[in-house]
């Protein structure tokens, strides 16, 4: 394949996902939605009986082209999540969303967990709590975007959930890791083969053991890489020599983590944003840099890959029956859990149900780490469409309930902040 052929599938994927993405905001649901269905879309090229469209636009040479740069997508975006993640803010978030982010991670999780077992869904133990860590991630921008129309971000109630939120983040990235890590590699027995005891294998403890050896690394190096940057923003502020280097240390720590230690490489990057990100006073220009490098090209790919790579071969009416479960389990383990933490935390009952909303959706990490389950072997690839409808129902379900709940309060002369004149 000459390098240039990738060049029109880059122009339509470009074209498609952003036109695509912006109609799917226009409808209040996220970009990402459009961003799939356009990948849906280019995907049903290879059902048109003609060689000629398959050669010009998606042969197999590009796909795996395109793969590659789906991979840097993908580190990219959890770069930028780290980046975003307000360390202050996690410290001064208090129990309460201590609580609700631990309750928001463990009953999707075991619900998740269970229904896949319930099914014989994923490969062995481990492939079921893999589906339930897919369950656990939580996406608040079409929340936040619903409190801040509503006048609501500043209360109580969404207050509670971004700060939940963010402590979910780091939650769901060490789940995400510990799952990643006990992941066989080739030559090993399977995940299937891994019993209830398990823990006196000294194997299982090494892998512990570089988790841990991980992140205390990563976290100390870290410290170090921010002194340095420290003096780097002081003597180039607003210089791009700073994002520069700062996405090269994404890119060195997500191979490290996934080459050198099994974790997820999406955990270095995480972690790389998390260590360079919050008090650094460039962090804004790094991260509006990091951003515009990923959703102009790596973020729409990665997103398109994704749903022209949907694969239905799995799919069957038991399968089916499991996703509904699954998508089930989705929602009401969130809305459930968050709930029952704020009641827990001496919330009003209307407030516990909002706090639940705000925390149901789901978005780009969920797909993240499906993708990651898929490519490890322990998750059908046929819970994409199922993921989806996930993503769909909470990013409508969330905003919506959020408006009724919060309609009855307003008619009675609370105007919301945002409408104040």
């Amino acid at each position: 394949m000459s390098p240039f052929e990738i060049l029109l599938p880059l122009a339509l994927i470009l074209i498609l996902t952003k036109l695509l993405g912006l109609g799917s905001q226009k409808i209040g649901l996220p970009a990402v939605i459009g961003m799939l269905v356009a990948g849906l879309l280019l995907g049903l090229l290879d059902y048109i009986p003609s060689g000629i469209i398959d050669y010009l636009f998606f042969s197999e040479d590009i796909k795996n082209w395109l793969s590659v740069l789906a991979k840097i997508g993908v580190v990219l975006i959890m770069f930028s999540t780290g980046l975003s993640t307000d360390l202050k803010q996690l410290k001064a978030s208090g129990l309460p969303s201590v609580i609700i982010t631990t309750f928001g991670v463990v009953f999707p999780m075991a619900l998740g967990t269970l229904t896949a077992w319930a099914f014989r869904q994923g490969e062995g133990l481990l492939g079921h709590f893999f589906y339930g860590a897919i369950l656990a991630a939580t996406s608040v921008s079409v929340t936040v975007a619903a409190l801040k129309e509503l006048g609501k971000l500043n209360t109580k109630v969404g207050t509670s959930i971004v700060a939940a939120a963010v402590i979910d983040d780091v939650i769901g990235i060490v789940i995400l890791s510990v799952l990643t890590g006990f992941t066989p590699q080739t030559g090993d027995t399977g995940a299937s083969s891994i019993l209830p005891g398990w823990w006196v294998n000294a194997a299982w403890w090494l892998v512990c053991l570089k988790i841990v050896v991980f992140f205390v690394l990563a976290i100390g190096i870290g410290v170090l890489l921010r002194k340095l940057f420290d003096k780097f923003e002081h003597k180039y502020p607003h210089n791009r020599r700073v994002p520069i280097l700062a996405i090269a240390a994404c890119f060195l720590y997500a191979y490290v983590a996934e080459e050198i230690f099994g974790v997820a490489d999406i955990t270095g990057a995480y972690v790389a944003g998390l260590v360079l990100g919050g008090t650094l006073q460039e962090t804004p220009y790094v991260e509006n840099k990091a951003d515009m490098l990923g959703y102009m090209i790596f973020s729409p790919i990665f997103f398109a890959n994704i749903g022209m790579n949907l694969d239905f071969s799995g799919f069957t009416g038991t399968f089916a029956l499991f996703g509904i479960c699954y998508v089930i389990a989705a929602i009401v383990g969130k809305l459930g859990g968050c709930s029952l933490a704020a009641r827990l935390c001496r919330y009003s009952g209307k407030d516990s149900f909002r706090v639940g909303c705000g925390m149901m959706v789901r978005a780009e990490v969920v797909l993240i780490c499906t993708e990651k389950g898929i490519s490890s072997g322990l998750v059908s690839p046929a819970v994409y469409p199922f993921v989806f409808i996930i993503i769909i129902l909470t990013s409508i379900l969330a905003p919506l309930l959020l408006k009724i709940s919060y309609r009855k309060e307003d008619a009675l002369g609370n105007t919301p902040v945002g409408q104040q004149v």
